[in-house]
């Protein structure tokens, strides 16, 4: 491939351009089929963030606040579970000792591992907490916040 009027790029970039273009050309139309093929009415457990009587989205902000990557990969662990519910290990669990909480399982960045806290209502999985786990156990007060959080969504539903 020419790289006429390009000076700045070096013959080996030009070299390997076609083989660039192509795969970028591969990729979006990947992209494309991937998001036509999971439309929303194919979601057997839609995804919906829990909202506060201030109107604020905790889970939602909390995933805007992380690393881009981190977040598609959360988000991808989320969408596993609207499409393959039910599912279980490794990606999703129920909480013992609270009812009707479950807890998608992501490995980001790092090592680290997330916990997105969900509760099933009305055929949709509302997103009540999100955090990185520190511990091997999950914090009490992370439990304790994402029950509160269901109780009142279950009195306002």
């Amino acid at each position: 491939m020419s790289c006429r009027g390009l000076e700045t790029i070096p013959d080996e970039v030009c070299d390997i351009l076609p083989f660039l273009l192509h795969s970028l050309e591969l990729d979006a139309l990947y992209h494309i089929w991937y998001s036509m093929s999971m439309n929303d009415s194919l979601k057997i457990l839609p995804a919906r963030f829990f909202r506060t009587a201030s109107g604020t989205e905790p889970a939602r902000e909390w995933l805007k606040g992380l690393d881009k990557d981190d977040s598609r990969i959360i988000g991808g662990d989320i969408r596993t579970v609207e499409y393959g519910w039910p599912i279980g290990m490794p990606v999703c669990r129920s909480i013992k000792g609270y009812r009707d909480l479950w807890k998608v399982r992501s490995h980001v960045s790092d090592g680290r591992i997330a916990r997105v806290i969900f509760h099933i209502s009305g055929g949709e999985m509302i997103l009540l907490h999100g955090f990185i786990k520190k511990t091997q156990q999950t914090p009490h007060q992370d439990l304790e916040l994402a029950d509160r959080r269901r109780r009142e969504y279950e009195s306002h539903a």
